[in-house]
Order: C-alpha cells, then sequence, then structure tokens
C-alpha cells in the first residue's frame, strides 16, 4: 500500500491534499484497492482521473479499483492531524460492506 500512496501524495498528484489506500472487500477478488481522497480546496478530479493517473504510473493489479473522495472532516487522523488511522478508516468500510450484504464479514485484510 506504501508505493500506493506514494503514487498518489500531494507533491505527485495535482489537487490532492490527503490520501489513504486501503484494501476493501470485493466479491470477486476478496479483496481490492481502494483510495479514500482529501481534495485541495477548489480541486476538480474524477473518480476516473485517479484511476488513470494511476495507471499510468503503477502496475494493473496495484491501482485502485475504486476512489472515495472526502472531507478532511471525515478522514480519521491522529490528535496532531498528521496520520490517517487507518483501521478506523478500514473498519468504516467494512460496516458499509456488511450492511450491504447484510452478514459479518469474519476474516477481511490485515486486521
Amino acid at each position: 500500500m506504501r508505493e500506493k500512496k506514494r503514487r498518489l501524495n500531494k507533491k505527485t498528484c495535482p489537487g490532492v491534499l490527503l490520501v489513504s489506500v486501503i484494501g476493501v472487500p470485493d466479491d470477486e477478488w476478496g479483496e481490492s484497492v481502494k483510495a479514500v481522497i482529501v481534495l485541495k480546496q477548489g480541486a476538480k478530479i474524477t473518480e476516473a482521473e485517479i484511476i488513470e493517473y494511476c495507471k499510468a504510473r503503477l502496475a494493473s493489479y496495484k491501482k485502485p479499483r475504486s476512489v472515495d473522495f472526502i472531507s478532511l472532516s471525515d478522514m480519521p487522523l491522529m490528535g496532531g492531524g498528521y496520520k490517517v488511522l487507518k483501521r478506523e478508516l478500514r473498519d468504516r468500510y467494512r460496516r458499509k460492506y456488511e450492511k450491504e450484504k447484510g452478514g459479518k464479514v469474519e476474516r477481511w485484510g490485515a486486521i
């Protein structure tokens, strides 16, 4: 995940303020890559543009299959606001997936 995050950070990808790359449940593959992005104020980037950007810089299996754009206040950060709490972010997507599928996910990712 580190390489994916490095390719999408604010220094390399215009319009990106903060990014976290996580694994989420996938019915076909078991788990797939999702980029959760906070955009810079006024930036207009689509999911397709982010995926194309990654496609040019990462191996196909490493590029995100989906992208969510959230506000900075919705990104779970440590007290100083410098590090994303990935476990909390993954748990949000786990709960969402469980709600959609109507069941509990027993084992998923590095949890």
